[in-house]
């Protein structure tokens, strides 16, 4: 005889809620730099180095210690991670708005890096013991997946306003309430929940982690903002070979950071493959999408960013939709192949675009963000389901590493595309600075002189717009295949209603009342 799952109560989706806040703000703080840098740069006079690490060491440390940070929690303790890192992170923003140099603004955004890196896989960890009710747990999910997606393009908004009205240092004083707020109320509505059995804690596997990740996460960047280069290519290759080594120690020692038993959960492993494809398709348009709003439709940064929160009404849909649907008897399979082709077809508007088409590429991107959110949201109950409890760290750890691989590639590869679409649009003739790229082609148009300049702009914003369908036709087809994978792939997938352990017994896990 079964017995139904605990459901959560007003406890637990309070929890929930507080949880939010420092989730929304992690993901803000991507983008929360965007507007702040004329400011910083005439406050600190960074060097250029150290204007890109400005940017730059909060993602790439985040996502160095993506890893490490899920599997520590499920030896120490989740909430407890998540209370520490949230000390951290409202420190590190301290430091922060308060930096009176470039050197000191960078060790705070590594910190805030270090504090985003426990956070992410934690909260999503805690929603996986909370609500131990399938649908409870699909709805909670889809609400983390939409506060996610939602969080990147408030930052951008939420860093423009504040600069406006503010100084910069404004921008990272924001974490502070939040952050405050889950310290006072995390250990009064947060269960504790940890592996019972944990073993020892893999020390070698961190390092090895750190240069499987690091390397690749940069060379794909790199690569989507330089072009090819065999030095960034060099880096990817060294990674690829760190990511072979670190996989072998998983599968040799006697108490790995990431369980190879993991993988063996029934659904785990195409959802995580699924999930990396579906951030590749969200993050690759970005990489378009931006710069198609300020350089070819000639907005400023703040009225782009304000734009760009439109298509976020569709995202607010999208998860409790599909939650919706799996709950009424629709296969999973079939939901998370319906959101590939709604991405799909976002892409395939995009490449409908001109050179003023503000409302296509708006509704473009609304499109594609409510079947990327949809697949992500799916995905990612899929994934938690499949693990046991007691991993539920690394099972989120990995999810969120998979996301960054996947977004990297993304705008690696969609804008390698773009820009070689670009290179063989423009002019022969034409500077060779303005055949790099579209920023390169408006700065040399502004110095030339009455129609010279006019036609080059032109012609500049042409050849972008002409790369940006390209791309957006590649990543439509690489969606319908996903599509086809996740029909293959999860048809036969059936999670039960909780994963088993893998220990004896389930200490940590949540009580009905959620303590």
């Amino acid at each position: 005889m079964t017995t139904n799952p605990p459901r959560a109560g007003r406890r637990e989706w309070t929890a929930l809620t507080v949880l939010m806040l420092p989730l929304l703000l992690v993901s803000m703080d991507v983008s929360v730099l965007y507007f702040a840098v004329p400011e910083i740069s005439a406050d600190l006079e960074p060097s250029g180095t150290q204007q890109l690490w400005i940017f730059d060491i909060y993602g790439f440390v985040l996502a160095g210690l993506l890893m490490t940070m899920g599997s520590l929690g499920d030896r120490i303790g989740r909430r407890k991670l998540l209370l520490i890192g949230a000390a951290a992170f409202g420190a590190a923003s301290l430091l922060a708005a308060y930096a009176h140099s470039a050197e000191t603004l960078i060790a705070a955004r590594a910190v805030l890096g270090i504090g985003g890196a426990t956070l992410m896989p934690t909260t999503m960890a805690l929603v996986r013991t909370m609500f131990t009710d399938p649908a409870q747990r699909a709805k909670a999910i889809g609400l983390w997946s939409g506060v996610m997606t939602a969080g990147i393009a408030f930052g951008s908004v939420m860093s423009g306003v504040l600069v406006e009205h503010f100084w910069w240092g404004s921008v990272f004083l924001v974490n502070l309430p939040a952050m405050a707020l889950l310290l006072v109320l995390g250990p009064a509505l947060l269960p504790e929940s940890r592996n019972p059995s944990p073993g020892r804690f893999d020390l070698l596997s961190v390092p090895l982690s750190l240069a499987a990740v690091l390397p690749v996460i940069y060379g794909l960047k790199e690569l989507a903002a330089e072009g090819w280069n065999v030095r960034y290519v060099m880096s990817i290759t060294v990674g690829l070979l760190f990511a072979a080594l670190f996989v072998q120690r998983q599968r040799t020692s006697a108490a790995p950071m990431i369980s190879p038993a993991l993988f063996r959960g029934h659904g785990f492993t195409p959802a995580l493959v699924l999930n990396t494809l579906s951030a590749f398709g969200m993050m690759g348009s970005a990489y378009f999408t931006t710069q198609y709003l300020q350089s070819v439709l000639g907005k400023s940064a703040l009225e782009a960013a304000l734009w760009s929160l439109l298509p976020s009404v569709l995202i607010g849909a999208a998860a409790p939709v599909a939650a919706q649907l799996v709950q009424r008897g629709v296969e999973r399979a079939y939901v998370v192949t319906g959101g590939f082709l709604v991405a799909a077809a976002g892409y395939g508007l995009l490449a409908l675009a001109g050179t003023d088409s503000l409302w296509l590429v708006l509704a473009a991107c609304g499109v594609l963000a409510a079947g990327i959110v949809i697949v992500l949201s799916q995905l990612t109950d899929l994934a938690l389901s499949s693990a046991p409890v007691e991993k539920a760290g690394a099972a989120s750890s990995l999810l969120e590493t998979g996301t960054e691989f996947g977004g990297a590639l993304g705008m690696a590869a969609l804008g390698s595309i773009g820009t070689a679409l670009y290179r063989h649009g423009m002019p022969s003739n034409a500077p060779a600075p303005a055949q790099e790229t579209l920023g390169g082609a408006l700065a040399v148009a502004a110095e030339l002189p009455g129609r010279a300049g006019d036609a080059l702009a032109t012609a500049a914003r042409e050849a972008f717009t002409d790369g940006m369908r390209g791309a957006a036709i590649a990543a439509a087809l690489l969606l319908v295949v996903a599509a086809g994978l996740a029909a293959a792939g999860l048809r036969r997938v059936r999670v039960r209603e909780d994963a088993p352990t893998e220990n004896a017994g389930q200490a940590g896990h949540p009580s009905p009342s959620g303590v």
